[in-house]
């Protein structure tokens, strides 16, 4: 079911929204060579606590997972497309990483992501990221009321192909509300026209992810929560939360 949103309720998503980009601001900051990656969590951590915000991920258990997540930010290394634990893994020059991370504040959810390199950035990884950039930018521009899910999942998944890029199965973005994750799915790939109509009120987290080596697999980590790729290439990921308007898509997780 699919709840449609009020502007009272956009609103207050968007103050959410606007801890969550804090939050990925003050761990993208912390993410020097050296660093660990329980650092970034802290960073991310002391902006929910001064915000009076809770954290969606911390202590979240889906059905496939072995434990509760321990962290409120996911962080991912170079081969890890989503769901890194934190660790005491320090950061090396040249470090693909994908941070997600999520704010709760007053009953109403933000979440999204980011990918950036750490020190030394080569260039097959800066145009993973911004291929990663502008399939978010592609979905985003296709929210409008009157479009289809679909619409957004083939405006995704035509900018991931055109680069040569494989695109995960099974994951992709989903509605966001009350709830990290409610109705509907947002695929990352799919058929023009096809899908639930968009509507004023729809709020849904739009994240592309996709895989340098041009594959769809990938497999768990032992820890049952990270997702790497299958052939150890490097992977992207970027996410926003937006509310479909009357007037256009309305990113909620922007600084």
């Amino acid at each position: 079911m699919v709840e449609l949103k009020t502007k009272t309720s956009i609103d207050a998503m968007r103050e959410a929204g606007r801890i969550v980009a804090q939050g990925l601001a003050a761990a993208r900051a912390a993410a020097r060579v050296g660093a660990s990656l329980l650092d970034l969590d802290e960073a991310a951590h002391a902006v929910l606590r001064e915000a009076g915000a809770s954290s969606p991920f911390l202590g979240y258990r889906p059905h496939f997972a072995p434990t509760p997540f321990p962290a409120v930010l996911c962080v991912s290394v170079n081969d890890a497309i989503v769901h890194g634990i934190p660790t005491a893994y320090r950061l090396r020059d040249g470090d693909l990483v994908s941070i997600d991370f999520g704010a709760e504040l007053d009953g109403w959810c933000g979440d999204s992501a980011r990918s950036f390199t750490v020190g030394t950035a080569r260039p097959e990884d800066t145009r993973l990221i911004g291929t990663a950039e502008s399939a978010l930018d592609a979905g985003i521009a296709a929210a409008v009321a009157g479009n289809r899910i679909g619409d957004i999942a083939h405006a995704i998944g035509t900018v991931c192909r055109a680069a040569g890029y494989g695109i995960p199965e099974d994951f992709g973005g989903h509605g966001i509300g009350r709830h990290m994750h409610e109705d509907p799915g947002v695929p990352n790939e799919g058929r023009p026209g096809r899908g639930m109509p968009l509507r004023p009120g729809m709020a849904i987290a739009i994240e592309p992810m996709v895989i340098a080596g041009g594959g769809d697999h990938y497999h768990a980590a032992p820890d049952g929560w990270t997702l790497r790729t299958n052939d150890g290439s490097r992977a992207a990921h970027a996410e926003h939360t937006v509310a479909i308007t009357e007037d256009g898509p309305r990113i909620l997780t922007a600084l």
